[in-house]
């Protein structure tokens, strides 16, 4: 049986509602937010996906016999709660009007008991949030990236994935001469030619995939790879030193600049996917 409203702290991206204490935090930072704007986030946090409609939002904020400027005042104070939750109405991330009927939440929320200790009033509860999110914001989260078109991001992926499987093939097809290499530099490379094949066979698979699912625009993409980016991480971190098997033809300077620049890429697969899912849900 769910805990009452009451009771429940909901969570959507950065931010975090308690219903218990009224407040909510993005990053751990309280926002300040007015009463009747948090009942409508509260209303809207309920029942993500679905209509909120405005009588119900009425009957929520305004008893029988309050005589008010119902639509007027309704519009402002769900305009108040997207200047906190930096949303817009044109183009928006979390809170959607459905014209002359009501609002939906879009973003996916994530609910629970919430359980206030004591001492919450003296500011630990905020302190342990705080801490608690900055481990998590070291990546980049979906809401600090920009808007763009799904398109663009989807064939920039999958370029991506082109460039990995290409280093694979040619490496395998010339596995040969770089191991004439190798034993210039390791005098017996048979750990470091093993790792490569390893690597390589480990590594096309995975990018076909990849390809195929951006291409088809497989559902939950986004939240696969993030299951995937340690050990991708691990095995591009590998794959980005092969700019200095060259090193002879290019120089070790334009190796070095190659390595820190496909040392990235990861990073930069996984914001793009995050943009993608970004321009599904302003879409």
């Amino acid at each position: 049986m769910s805990p009452p409203t009451q009771n429940r702290r909901f969570r959507f991206g950065v931010y975090e509602a308690d219903a218990a204490t009224g407040e909510l935090r993005k990053s751990g930072v309280r926002l300040r937010v007015q009463e009747q704007p948090f009942q409508v986030l509260l209303l809207l946090l309920e029942r993500p996906g679905e209509v909120v409609t405005r009588e119900e939002m009425r009957q929520k904020l305004w008893a029988e016999d309050t005589f008010v400027d119902f639509d007027h005042s309704l519009n402002s104070i769900v305009n108040r709660l997207r200047e906190v939750l930096g949303d817009t109405a044109n183009n928006p991330r979390f809170i959607e009007t459905l014209a002359r009927r009501g609002y939906r939440f879009l973003a996916p929320v994530e609910c629970g008991e919430a359980t206030v200790p004591a001492q919450a009033k003296t500011g630990n509860i905020r302190t342990t949030t705080a801490s608690e999110e900055t481990s998590r914001s070291v990546l980049t989260r979906m809401e600090e990236l920009p808007q763009t078109s799904r398109r663009s991001v989807r064939v920039l992926f999958f370029l991506i994935q082109t460039m990995y499987f290409s280093f694979y093939v040619v490496v395998l097809a010339r596995l040969g001469r770089i191991e004439d290499l190798l034993e210039q530099v390791f005098g017996k490379p048979d750990w470091v030619v093993s790792l490569i094949v390893v690597t390589a066979i480990i590594g096309i698979p995975v990018r076909l995939f990849l390809a195929a699912a951006v291409s088809f625009d497989v559902k939950d993409l986004s939240r696969r790879f993030q299951r995937l980016f340690i050990p991708l991480l691990i095995l591009d971190g590998l794959w980005a030193l092969a700019p200095f098997l060259l090193a002879p033809q290019i120089g070790l300077g334009l190796a070095l600049g190659s390595t820190a620049a496909l040392i990235y890429v990861p990073f930069a697969q996984r914001s793009l996917l995050l943009m993608s899912d970004r321009g599904r849900s302003g879409s």
